[in-house]
């Protein structure tokens, strides 16, 4: 998968985990940033990156947001291969 379409699947996935009540709350807590550093960091690789490490931490959310946005379900971690660090294997 080309980085590209990575970045575009990563904003989709933030853009559906903004409209989940009950995951954006885990995940600012998760990644420390606020609303507003969202915002400013939603066009950056490294942040997209974290945006999809922390949505495939669970395969729950990872078929929800595949089901919602028409993707098939290796499509996150396809693109999350594809942006920075995606080449390092995390064994946690």
């Amino acid at each position: 998968m080309q980085q590209e379409n990575a970045e575009t699947i990563a904003v989709q996935a933030l853009g559906w985990l903004a409209g989940q009540d009950d995951l954006l709350g885990v995940f600012m807590g998760a990644t420390g940033v606020g609303a507003d550093e969202i915002r400013k960091a939603a066009g950056h690789p490294d942040f997209l990156a974290s945006v999809l490490d922390f949505l495939t931490m669970d395969d729950a959310w990872v078929v929800r947001f595949c089901d919602d946005a028409g993707l098939p379900y290796d499509a996150p971690m396809q693109a999350r291969h594809a942006l920075p660090g995606g080449g390092q294997v995390h064994w946690t």
